[in-house]
């Protein structure tokens, strides 16, 4: 395997203090708090980050509020759209440094880190690049019991101060996902980073504050869950959080935001079914299902987990899906032949092995993969793995795996497909594989989910509403949507009597 060699400014990056930004300044944590970020690969350090805690959140958000109520309210729509295209524009031309700083420690393959990542983040800035003059009120032609004339318009206003709290996965284009809107609507935010991906995002910051932005306008922790992001859902200066990751933390993230009830919208955990039927084409669906699964190491909200084949195509299905997973090349990220990275952590590694130990003593039958790949003794590497589960009632058959595990289950009845595509507490995706129009758009209309893709699988554009049902989230991501997830709406009348 052939590294990549590291770009000079990557090591210099690396080599110097990762500190928090707040209020336009950098600075240590206050009680000097620090930790040590890996490389998944190797498992070497490959950096050391600020360690946020509450006093760092109080503060944060006083600077957030702070430019709020001063200097970013004065900034014209115009003046907004020309700074997130001037930063869409910078990352863009950082795309190689940025795309090395996440799969360093994100793990994933340089390629859809570099090319894929960095250039949907910069589209996605883009895109919201656009809205703030677009962002409207209206008239209302209303009528007053009292009889006299009265003219009724409503404003859109910034909610205020967000917090943005993202996950691992996509370290960079989930910072997008929320910047994105909250910057194009005219809020003050604070950027939360996972623990295990804050390179990017501390990169990223270093990019918004090169571009000009007024200070305070982004702040940004970095810090663990319990020190830095519980106090800052509870805290009572954030008029709005969004989050990104597990159902569990989404919950904790809802009671704590009752407080001073403020504005929430969670994209959460999925359990996605992914159907073919006898007509498809099975080649395509095959890819389609492989790619679903093992993209991005299955580290996916929307991982096609779930993969419903009808019986007469199933063992077809199983080869050609086998034939895929044999197909890729794990590896570190920065190899140039590497088709799969490693998991993210120890801890996820942990997870998703215990998730295949489990599956084998619960009756599901291993197809392929399921080992750490031979050659790959340190690193969280794990195989492509496939299952078939007969009976469907394996864990992995119902619980959200976050690694590269699809569980097959064959079908014969497409009523009682459905039924149990929808037999999840999840509801962020599905999709399906046929030729027959008519099955498409009536299986399409019964699934319980926020997206649904035919005869494709992961199509995401930010002009596109994204999120989940059920336990998968609340509210919406991306396109017109989100903007009313960032804005307030205020009602005024104005009496016209003489």
């Amino acid at each position: 395997m052939n590294n990549t060699q590291l770009l000079p400014q990557v090591q210099a990056f690396l080599d110097k203090p990762h500190q928090l930004f707040i209020g336009g300044q950098w600075c240590a944590a206050a009680d000097g708090g620090t930790f040590t970020v890996e490389n998944p690969a190797t498992t070497q350090v490959i950096a050391e980050v600020a360690d946020a805690a509450e006093d760092d959140v109080n503060a944060a958000v006083a600077a957030a509020r702070d430019t709020l109520d001063t200097e970013w309210k004065q900034v014209s729509p115009s003046e907004r759209t020309r700074l997130m295209l001037r930063l869409a524009d910078a990352i863009e031309a950082h795309a190689e440094e940025l795309g090395q700083i996440i799969t360093l420690e994100n793990g994933k393959p340089y390629t859809n880190a570099q090319q894929g990542e960095v250039r949907i983040t910069a589209n996605i800035i883009r895109y919201f690049a656009g809205w703030p003059s677009k962002i409207e009120g209206s008239t209302i032609p209303v009528s007053p019991s009292s009889g006299e004339p009265m003219l009724n318009y409503t404003l859109r206003e910034p909610v205020g101060v967000c917090a943005l709290v993202v996950p691992w996965n996509f370290p960079l284009s989930m910072c997008a996902w929320k910047l994105g809107p909250a910057l194009a609507t005219g809020c003050a935010s604070v950027l939360k980073p996972a623990e295990q991906t804050p390179l990017v995002a501390i990169r990223l910051v270093e990019l918004i504050e090169a571009c000009g932005f007024p200070a305070g306008t982004v702040n940004l922790i970095t810090g663990f869950g319990a020190k830095a992001g519980a106090p800052l859902a509870a805290h009572p200066g954030v008029d709005k959080i969004a989050f990104t990751g597990s159902t569990q933390v989404g919950r904790l993230i809802a009671q704590a935001a009752t407080g001073n009830m403020k504005k929430v919208s969670l994209e959460l955990g999925g359990k996605s079914p992914n159907i073919i039927l006898p007509d498809a084409d099975i080649k395509r669906a095959a890819k389609g299902a492989a790619d679903g699964i093992f993209y991005n190491q299955g580290q996916v909200c929307t991982a096609a987990s779930r993969l419903y084949v009808h019986d007469s195509v199933l063992d077809q299905i199983l080869d050609e899906l086998s034939s895929h997973a044999a197909k890729h090349v794990v590896g570190p990220g920065l190899a140039a032949d590497t088709t799969m990275g490693p998991l993210v952590s120890a801890a996820q590694h942990r997870t998703v092995s215990g998730y295949l130990e489990r599956a084998a003593n619960e009756g599901a039958e291993l197809i392929c993969g399921g080992q750490r790949p031979e050659g790959l003794e340190t690193g969280h590497f794990l195989e492509p793995t496939v299952f078939l589960d007969a009976s469907e009632q394996a864990c992995i058959a119902r619980e959200e795996i976050f690694g590269p595990v699809v569980t097959v289950m064959s079908w014969s009845d497409v009523d009682e497909l459905v039924h149990r595509a929808n037999n999840t507490p999840y509801g962020l995706a599905a999709g399906l594989w046929t030729n027959d129009l008519r099955q498409a758009h009536t299986i399409a209309a019964e699934l319980k989910a926020g997206s649904v893709w035919v005869n494709c699988w992961n199509v995401v554009d930010p002009a596109s509403p994204f999120g989940g049902y059920k336990q998968s989230g609340w509210g919406r991501e991306m396109g017109k949507n989100v903007i009313d997830a960032y804005t307030e709406t205020k009602s005024v009348f104005v009496s016209l009597a003489g």
